[in-house]
C-alpha cells in the first residue's frame, strides 16, 4: 500500500507542476478531503517551504479561506490582487501581505469532492483569469479527482502523510554549472543562492568575505542562523515577499562592528539569487555618530523563535483564529496545528483544569507514553505541569537531562530536548497548563520566554470562553432535544427513517421538528418546519407548533394548517413558521399534503425516478389568521420514497436552491430504497461535507411496501 500512495502521491505533484508551467503559476497546493471527513489536509506543495504554508496545513470547510469555500461550494475562488484577498479573506490576508493573485478550485469527481486546488501567481498577473489558464486549472484539478477515485475505487484512498510532499521545479542543467561560477565571480560585489526553503546553496569569495564567515560555514545554513545579525523580522519578509510575490526585493543590513551592507534578492521557481553589495560603513556629514551595539546573540538553531516574521505571522493567524473557534476541541485542535510549528516545538499538550485534575484536551506531536502520563493529572501531584499550574509561574528546562534532575518523575523515556511548562492563566486565575517539547537542547532567552507567557494568556483566555460556549451549547442542545420525538411509530405497510443536525455554526438552538404520528392500523400523518430564528423563543414556538400539529392530527391537512396558524397568532411570537402536513392512507395507496411556505418533499418512483411533488403553497403560519391551504393528493404504490427535510439540508451559499435540490434528488435516486437508515446517513453526510451548515438540518424519509 504505501508503494501505491507514495506512487499516486507523485501523479498528483506531477499533475500540479503540469498545471504550474503552462500557467506560469509560481506556487500551488493540493489539498485532500479523508472519507467522511470535514478537514481539508495538505498533501502536496510546490514554489514555497512548509514553514510559510503551515498555517493551512489543515482547513476545515467551514473556515474562512479560499479553498475550504471553493469545495464545499464546488466553484472557482478567484483572487485578483492583494486587497482582494484583505476584504474577501482577512485572516489570510493579515498573514500573506504580500502581492500575489490566487484561484482555488474543488477537486470534484462523479459529484464527490476530493480535495482541493490552490494556485498563486506572482505579482503583475493581470486582475482576471484568463479563460485559457481556466481550462488548464479545470483539467488538471480532474486529473487530480480522477487519481483519487481511482486509489478509493481500489480499496486503497489515497491519505496525506504527516509532511505533504514537495514538487520540486527542475534546476539548471549540470554542464552549466563551472560557467556560472565563474561568471558569478567576475560580478562586482558578492553573490549567493538560496533554495526555496531558505538555505544557502552557493556562496561567492567576495560574498563570504562581506559576510565575514568562510564559504564551508555558510552553505547549507540559514543566513539568519550563520549569521546572528540577519535575524530581525524585516529579513525574513522581505525573504517571504519574493517567495510569494516573486518581485525583486531589498534590504540594509548592519554587521557589527558597522559594516552597512545592502541584499536585493532576485526569485524564481527555483530559489532566490542575493547580490551582497557594501555601503559606505561612516555616517552622513552632520549626523551623530550611532553609539556602538553590542553583536546580537546567536540564537539557537531551532525554527520558529520569536522575533522572526515567520513566527509573528504564525502567532497573528492564530490569534485571529481564536476570534472564530468555539468549543474547547475546537481550541485546542487549532492551537496545536498552529502552534507547534510556528515555535518549531517537536510536541505540544493542552491541559485544563476540572474536578480537581488537569485532563489532556489537545496534542500535537506527542509520544504514546507522554499523552498516556498527561491524560489525567492530579492537582496534587508532583510532576511541572502542576507546578506551573499551581503556582502560576513557567518553567524552563534546557534539556530532558535538567528537567529529570529537577522532577525524576517525568522519567528516563522522557524524549531528549528543552521543555517549557507554562501556565495558562485567563482573568487573574489559573486553568491549565501548556507543555511544550523540543528536539534539542536549547536556552530560553528572556524575549522567548515573554512571547510563550503572553501566548499561553492568550490561549487561556480562548479556552475559558469556549468552555462557556460549550456549557451553553449542551443546555440548549439538550433543550431541542427534549422537543424532539424521542421514537418513530410503527405503521403497518410504511418504514421510517429520520435525521436532525444542528446548526454547525453558531451555539443558539434551532426551530427544525419533525414529527410522524400513527392514526390507524393502516394511516398516519407527517409533518416537518423550521421556525424563524436561532434562539430559546423559537426552540419554545417550535414545541408549541409541534404539539398543536399533533393535537388537531387526523383532521384534513388544510384544516391542520388553518388550527394552527390561528393558535400562532393567539400566542402572537413575532416569529413566522413554515410547516409541510401531510396524510398517508396505505390501505388505499395516497396521501394528502398541504404546506405553509415549506420546500415540497422529493418523490422517489418505484421506477427509481425522483423529483418534487407539486404542492401550491400556503402563507407561513403567524402571518394571516385568514390563511388557507389548498391541499394536494398524490398517489403512493408500494415501493414509493418520500423526502421531507428543512431547507438547512440543501441550502449552500452561493448556489440556487434549485440545484441543491436536484442534487439531494440525485443522490435519493442513486441510494438504495430498501435500506433508509443507510439512506438518510449518506444524504446528511454528503450535506455536511460539500458546504459549511449555518443552519439546522432535518430529514424524514419514508417507503411504502406492500
Amino acid at each position: 500500500m504505501e508503494r501505491s500512495v507514495r506512487r499516486e502521491t507523485r501523479e498528483l505533484g506531477a499533475a500540479l507542476t503540469a498545471a504550474m508551467e503552462r500557467t506560469g503559476a509560481s506556487v500551488g497546493m493540493v489539498y485532500l478531503l479523508p472519507p467522511e471527513g470535514r478537514t481539508l489536509r495538505l498533501a502536496v506543495l510546490s514554489g514555497v517551504p512548509l514553514d510559510i504554508a503551515a498555517p493551512w496545513t489543515r482547513v476545515a470547510l467551514g473556515d474562512p479561506v479560499p479553498v475550504a469555500d471553493a469545495v464545499s461550494q464546488a466553484r472557482l475562488v478567484w483572487l485578483g490582487d492583494q486587497e482582494e484577498m484583505a476584504r474577501r479573506y482577512p485572516r489570510p490576508g493579515l498573514v500573506l501581505p504580500y502581492r500575489f493573485s490566487l484561484a482555488a478550485l474543488p477537486l470534484t469527481a462523479d459529484g464527490t469532492p476530493w480535495g482541493g486546488l490552490v494556485v498563486l501567481w506572482p505579482a503583475g498577473h493581470p486582475p482576471t483569469l484568463s479563460p485559457e489558464e481556466a481550462e488548464v486549472l479545470r483539467t488538471g484539478a480532474g486529473r487530480m479527482a480522477d487519481v483519487l477515485r481511482t486509489a478509493a475505487g481500489a480499496g486503497d484512498p489515497l491519505l496525506p502523510g504527516p509532511h505533504p510532499f514537495v514538487a520540486h521545479a527542475p534546476g539548471p542543467a549540470p554542464g552549466q554549472t563551472a560557467a556560472a561560477l565563474a561568471f558569478a565571480d567576475r560580478l562586482p560585489g558578492g553573490s549567493c543562492a538560496l533554495d526555496l526553503d531558505g538555505r544557502v546553496t552557493f556562496v561567492t569569495r567576495t560574498a563570504a568575505e562581506l559576510l565575514g564567515l568562510p564559504r564551508e560555514r555558510l552553505v547549507g545554513t540559514f543566513p539568519w542562523e550563520a549569521l546572528p545579525w540577519l535575524d530581525a523580522p524585516v529579513v525574513e519578509d522581505r525573504y517571504r515577499a519574493a517567495l510569494i510575490s516573486r518581485e525583486t526585493t531589498a534590504f540594509t543590513a548592519v554587521r557589527p562592528p558597522g559594516h552597512r551592507l545592502r541584499f536585493r534578492l532576485h526569485p524564481d521557481a527555483t530559489g532566490i539569487s542575493v547580490r551582497v553589495i557594501p555601503l559606505p560603513d561612516a555616517p552622513e556629514a552632520g549626523s551623530r555618530p550611532r553609539p556602538a551595539r553590542a553583536p546580537a546573540r546567536r540564537r539557537s538553531a531551532t525554527p520558529g523563535v520569536p522575533g522572526r516574521a515567520g513566527t509573528l505571522y504564525h502567532l497573528m493567524h492564530l490569534a485571529a483564529m481564536f476570534t472564530e473557534a468555539v468549543g474547547v476541541q475546537d481550541v485546542a485542535e487549532r492551537t496545536a496545528e498552529q502552534m507547534t510549528p510556528a515555535l518549531g516545538a517537536r510536541s505540544l499538550a493542552l491541559l485544563l483544569a476540572g474536578d480537581g485534575r488537569l485532563r489532556l484536551v489537545g496534542h500535537s506531536g506527542c509520544d504514546p507514553d507522554l499523552a498516556e502520563r498527561l491524560y489525567s493529572v492530579p492537582v496534587g501531584a508532583g510532576t511541572p505541569e502542576v507546578r506551573a499550574f499551581t503556582g502560576g509561574t513557567p518553567l524552563f528546562f534546557q534539556s530532558a537531562q535538567e528537567l529529570r534532575a529537577a522532577y525524576p518523575s517525568a522519567g528516563e523515556r522522557t524524549p531528549e530536548g528543552a521543555w517549557a511548562f507554562v501556565p495558562l492563566i485567563a482573568s487573574g486565575r489559573p486553568v491549565g497548563s501548556l507543555v511544550l517539547g523540543f528536539d534539542r537542547p536549547r536556552g530560553f532567552h528572556s524575549p522567548e520566554r515573554a512571547v510563550l507567557s503572553s501566548l499561553a494568556g492568550l490561549i487561556a483566555q480562548a479556552l475559558d470562553r469556549a468552555r462557556l460556549y460549550d456549557a451553553k451549547h449542551d443546555l440548549v442542545h439538550s433543550l431541542q432535544a427534549g422537543l424532539l420525538p424521542h421514537g418513530l411509530p410503527r405503521v403497518s405497510g410504511l418504514d421510517v427513517s429520520a435525521r436532525y443536525l444542528p446548526a454547525a455554526v453558531g451555539m443558539d438552538v434551532g426551530g427544525d421538528f419533525y414529527d410522524v404520528i400513527r392514526l390507524g392500523d393502516t394511516t398516519c400523518a407527517v409533518t416537518i418546519g423550521d421556525v424563524q430564528g436561532h434562539n430559546v423563543d423559537a426552540a419554545a414556538l417550535m414545541g408549541q407548533v409541534r404539539t398543536a400539529v399533533h393535537a388537531t392530527a387526523g383532521a384534513p391537512p388544510g384544516e391542520v394548517l388553518a388550527r394552527t396558524n390561528r393558535l400562532l397568532l393567539d400566542l402572537d411570537p413575532g416569529l413566522f413558521t413554515s410547516c409541510l402536513y401531510a396524510h398517508l392512507d396505505l390501505a388505499r395507496h395516497s396521501a394528502v399534503l398541504a404546506t405553509a411556505g415549506h420546500p415540497p418533499p422529493l418523490c422517489r418512483h418505484p421506477d427509481g425516478r425522483t423529483a418534487s411533488l407539486d404542492v401550491p403553497p400556503g402563507l407561513l403560519l403567524g402571518i394571516d389568521a385568514t390563511a388557507t391551504y389548498p391541499e394536494t393528493e398524490v398517489p403512493l404504490p408500494p415501493g414509493t420514497l418520500l423526502a421531507l427535510f428543512t431547507d438547512g439540508l440543501v441550502e449552500v451559499p452561493g448556489v440556487h436552491f434549485d440545484t441543491t435540490t436536484a442534487d439531494l434528488a440525485a443522490r435519493i435516486s442513486r441510494g438504495d430504497p430498501t435500506d433508509l437508515d443507510a439512506l438518510a446517513d449518506a444524504v446528511v453526510e454528503h450535506a455536511c461535507r460539500t458546504a459549511p451548515r449555518n443552519d439546522d438540518m432535518a430529514l424524514v424519509l419514508l417507503r411504502t411496501h406492500p
